[in-house]
């Protein structure tokens, strides 16, 4: 069906052309065409219309409105412009190439800002900067970004949906975000369990990507308490199609399709996403058992994006998307063959509208709903001689969850000195774990049947206000009072042999609730046109998931249980920043944070044999996390980049009472040292090429920091670094190649212990990228 759209899109005519309109072109000063700039029309009284530039740059008002004044345009990586509208004349529009800090960017402050301007520590991808990486997924993408994690080292394309959670600057890294995820300003995380499903990311359909690194949650509440990653994508363009095809080493192939036309008022783009691998064993060679075999990936993603405009200030949005995977987890049992495996279905929909309103403000209301089925297995390996020769199949769970949400949020501009936004959000998700434990002998025979779950709800308002009361300073005011709510609580427990309940079998488990405020206050002083100096103190919260109050997992001989007397998050931090433009086109960020977490959750260690470690989900004390990141970007040219980023951090524990002997030790999956190196050459006549270096340092891999690999005398994960390389080259204009190479030096580099995982080999792709239209 969605090859039939996207076929139906490249075919059908555009709409005709309107007498009166306005239209026009923009490019940038090497002649190419801009697609996806913003284009706002002004009119006397202060009357204002939208739009986008299409694939090929233009633009077009149909119906202006009376004595049109000016043209306002601006898109990622250009500096705005401004200029006066000559009736009957199409309007030619030329951009500057801007620096880093001229980008306009929405998610810190919630409405359209310069990033020079916001004062809190913020990163943006462009389309060439996702288009230059050889990755296949977003989160390799994202790695370029030094204060960007996974709960562990190891890529999504082979790694367990759970352990996906995302970590900004190592803010308790674990299966569960403390990252709010949007797509398009919708959330993107599991709602269930918190995590991302990196695969479900439309890559080629991203325009932009903006991740803000400071806590958030006195504007977005819960998951954005360490910060906020916005996915932004393309607009519709008129009678667009692309095909892009590659093929990789292990077995890879991938195709992705894209369609998009407008007719009139009403814009569609549709997207579809196919891909798989063979895999690679995860597990190190000298400790490889007839357990052991290869982690791979299949997974599929479609959706279509509706805009319609049904008059000059209000427009209608909406999305449909469909997401499939299945994965094997790298180890099957060795008494019937059974693979470790998951799988996931997740059908989502949203809509909204936004309204430029008679009184100059603005409004914006959108509205999701999510419904998902997780099925995974668990396999044992109990010790034996020679090791891991044995394996059974313990836990098989199913994870039904149902989820709908919600937000409104008004602004208004009050002269040319104030912003003032407020909003409110609400979310409700309902889910259950339901797991059939198998015996212990062969893994064949379900011995007890558990169903453990609830819902959860919660609600938050927030206003924000900044302020610019001269030229060089801008204060920001924000506050957020959210409410959480978690009821239905249960957990049913069957001795499968009696058909009796276990003694744990609880029908009603405690509620559990709270309100919690977050504010913020930030400022940004400019003591010179070429630097500027920011800082800011704010609180955050995060609720405990569905997840980690009912759901257990067991990776290898590790087996974490759940706690559902698991009790909020709270976060108070501040960061001190400075930007720096020595000279023209090298901007330079330095920026000190600290971050105290009161009752974290994670994993803590509650008993140990040699078969088995158990441990539970708990809120640890207090724990610390500080340190001082820099990043620097030059263009030598037009042609060339170079950025560098590196990031000195350092979590640890400062306070538990159960166990006063992890007070001081590190948080797990935080290194002290990360570092990134990239290089981007850009000739459309000659080629485009890519170069990344990523360093990661030492990290622990367990909260008691014991851990060793074998063969390390030292505890924890030992550093490494990789590279990557990609190359493309356009045939003609609409046919491109190209090609990448992540790792390629093919380092062995370890992401886990017990036993001892390692991460993603030399991965190699190449293919070619055709594109139809206007």
């Amino acid at each position: 069906m969605i090859v039939a759209l996207l076929f139906a899109l490249l075919v059908a005519p555009p709409s005709a052309t309107v007498p009166g309109q306005v239209v026009g072109i923009v490019h940038d000063s090497t002649g190419g065409v801009i697609a996806g700039a913003s284009v706002r029309l002004e009119a006397a009284g202060g009357h204002e219309q939208r739009t986008e530039t299409a694939a090929d740059g233009r633009f077009r008002f149909e119906h202006p409105p009376n004595n049109p004044r000016q043209l306002i345009v601006s898109a990622p990586g250009f500096i705005e412009r401004r200029l006066p509208i000559e009736p009957g004349q199409p309007s030619d529009v030329v951009l500057t190439a801007a620096g880093p800090l001229e980008t306009v960017t929405v998610t810190p402050t919630r409405t359209e800002t310069r990033l020079g301007n916001v004062p809190a520590s913020v990163s943006v991808l462009t389309q060439a900067d996702i288009q230059a990486s050889p990755a296949t997924v977003a989160d390799d993408v994202l790695r370029d970004l030094p204060e960007f994690s996974l709960f562990r080292r190891s890529s999504s394309l082979v790694s367990h949906p759970t352990a996906q959670g995302v970590s900004l600057r190592g803010l308790g890294p674990s299966g569960v975000s403390r990252t709010l995820v949007l797509l398009d300003g919708i959330p993107f995380n599991d709602p269930f369990g918190g995590w991302v499903y990196w695969t479900k990311v439309p890559l080629d359909s991203l325009q932009q990507v903006e991740v803000v690194d400071s806590p958030s949650s006195s504007l977005y509440g819960n998951y954005a308490m360490g910060g906020v990653i916005n996915l932004v994508t393309m607009p519709p363009a008129p009678r667009t199609f692309e095909l892009k095809s590659q093929y990789g080493n292990y077995g890879s192939p991938e195709l992705d399709l894209l369609g998009s036309n407008i007719w009139g008022r009403l814009g569609v783009l549709a997207n579809a996403r196919l891909f798989r691998t063979g895999g690679f064993p995860i597990v190190a060679p000298n400790e490889r058992g007839p357990v052991d075999n290869n982690a791979g990936v299949a997974f599929g993603q479609a959706d279509v994006k509706l805009d319609f405009t049904p008059s000059d200030n209000m427009r209608l949005f909406g999305r449909l998307g469909y997401f499939g995977e299945s994965r094997q987890n790298g180890k099957a049992s060795t008494i019937n063959g059974q693979e470790e495996a998951n799988d996931t279905r997740w059908e989502t929909a949203s809509g909204g509208l936004q309204a430029h309103l008679p009184d100059q403000s603005d409004l914006r209301v959108d509205a999701t709903g999510d419904f998902e089925r997780f099925h995974s297995t668990f396999l044992a390996v109990p010790p034996s001689n020679p090791p891991r020769s044995v394996g059974r199949m313990s836990l098989n769970q199913h994870v039904p969850a149902t989820a709908a949400g919600g937000s409104a949020q008004w602004s208004k501009a009050f002269g040319a000195t104030q912003m003032l936004t407020a909003g409110s959000d609400w979310h409700w998700v309902q889910g259950d774990s339901q797991e059939d434990s198998l015996d212990s002998v062969t893994g064949t025979h379900v011995t007890l049947h558990r169903v453990s779950g609830g819902t959860q709800r919660s609600l938050g308002a927030f206003i924000e206000d900044v302020i610019t009361p001269t030229s060089r300073l801008t204060i920001t005011a924000s506050a957020r009072l959210d409410h959480w709510r978690n009821y239905d609580a249960h957990n049913l427990e069957t001795v499968v042999a009696t058909g009796l309940p276990s003694a744990q079998n609880a029908p009603a488990l405690p509620e559990g609730r709270d309100t919690v405020a977050s504010p913020r206050v930030a400022a940004m002083y400019h003591p010179a046109d070429r630097v500027s100096v920011w800082g800011d103190l704010g609180w955050g919260f995060r609720a405990p998931t569905l997840n980690e109050l009912y759901r257990q997992f067991r990776v290898g001989t590790v087996l974490t249980l759940p706690n559902f007397q698991l009790g909020p998050e709270r976060l108070v931090g501040g960061e001190l920043g400075i930007n720096i433009e020595p000279i023209e086109r090298l901007t330079w960020r330095t920026t000190w944070f600290d971050n105290r977490i009161h009752d974290a959750v994670s994993n803590i260690t509650i008993s140990t044999t040699p078969s088995l470690i158990t441990r539970q989900r708990q809120n640890v004390g207090r724990t610390r996390v500080w340190g001082v990141q820099s990043d620097v970007e030059y263009r030598l040219a037009a042609s060339l980049t170079l950025s560098a980023g590196y990031l000195f951090e350092q979590a640890r524990v400062t306070e538990f009472a159960p166990d006063p002997t992890l007070v001081g030790n590190f948080v797990p999956e935080v290194p002290e040292n990360r570092a990134s190196v990239r290089a981007i050459y850009t000739n459309p006549r000659v080629a485009t090429i890519g170069v990344d270096v990523q360093f990661l340092g030492r990290q622990f891999d367990d909260d008691q920091n014991m851990v060793t690999v074998p063969g390390q005398s030292e505890p924890g994960l030992p550093a490494y670094a990789t590279v990557d390389l990609t190359a493309s080259h356009q045939i003609r204009p609409g046919f491109q190649i190209f090609a990448g190479v992540q790792n390629l030096l093919d380092q062995q580099y370890d992401v886990g212990t017990l036993p001892t995982t390692i991460g993603s080999p030399r991965l190699i792709n190449g293919g070619v990228r055709l594109r139809f239209g206007k």
